[in-house]
């Protein structure tokens, strides 16, 4: 049997780091230089490519209705996101068309450590519907430094989505902000309090969604939500009854409990 000769085979290792290396640079290159030729006009096309007009038409049917929109499917937008990556000043460029798709990819390629209160209340004045209105608050709001004052500072605004905004923040940091100690959440019952009786569709889905998600994050938020949501039973307002009584039917169902239990970080 012959033995490979150890200079040989560190030569020949080191060729392969070397090509290999050679490769991640030109590899970072391209990607460099593909992020650079992603310009407001080439990702407005693209967008418009990948849309349908049965889309559009689709989108009326589940409530989201917008000025401007070219139908591309979610799917496709992520898609196109992760090919951008992270590129704030076209996010903004992509916002200020107007169209909703591009909105959507904003939300998806701005960069959170950029975001200003100015920016995001004009955002937050934009939203057109409930589409937006989640994407930016998933994707974008809940990654800011403003996250935990944004529910103080938009939930009181009349518009709908500004305050639905405000509201569904509760929900998505409930899911997202896994470290926030529960005296945070509960800094905001009251919020969730007062727009309960807000009769406007899209608000009184947030206050709901808001409230079961909080009561799903460990058993001492679950019993706190479960008081709040008996409080609010008794608010004078179709809203409030129906926020009170899907909530209950949520948090006091077995699984649901079952499910709280097996969580990590319950007292």
């Amino acid at each position: 049997m012959t033995i490979p000769n150890p200079s040989t085979s560190t030569k020949t290792v080191a060729m392969i780091i070397s090509f290999c290396l050679d490769m991640c640079a030109e590899d970072t290159e391209l990607l460099y230089l593909h992020q650079k030729q992603m310009t407001l006009p080439l990702v407005l096309k693209t967008l418009r490519s990948l849309g349908t007009k049965k889309n559009v038409e689709g989108m009326k049917r589940y409530g989201i209705h917008t000025i401007k929109a070219f139908g591309a499917s979610t799917p496709a937008v992520r898609s196109l996101a992760k090919k951008i990556g992270v590129n704030h000043d076209l996010a903004l460029a992509l916002w200020n068309s107007g169209y909703h798709d591009a909105k959507i990819l904003a939300a998806l390629i701005a960069d959170p450590h950029l975001a200003t209160l100015s920016m995001l209340d004009q955002w937050a004045r934009d939203l057109e519907n409930w589409a937006q209105c989640d994407a930016c608050c998933a994707e974008y709001f809940q990654k800011t430094k403003f996250a935990h004052q944004l529910p103080f500072r938009w939930s009181p605004n009349t518009k709908e989505f500004v305050r639905r905004a405000g509201i569904v923040m509760i929900a998505v940091m409930s899911v997202h902000h896994k470290r926030t100690d529960d005296a945070e959440f509960e800094k905001f019952f009251p919020l969730l309090r007062l727009y309960a009786s807000d009769e406007r569709n899209f608000v009184k889905k947030a206050v709901n969604w808001s409230l079961r998600q909080v009561g799903k994050r460990n058993l001492r938020l679950h019993k706190k939500s479960i008081a709040l949501a008996k409080e609010i039973l008794n608010i004078p307002s179709p809203s409030a009854r129906w926020i009170a009584n899907d909530t209950l039917k949520e948090l006091q169902n077995p699984k649901t409990i079952a499910m709280i239990k097996r969580r990590k970080g319950n007292p």
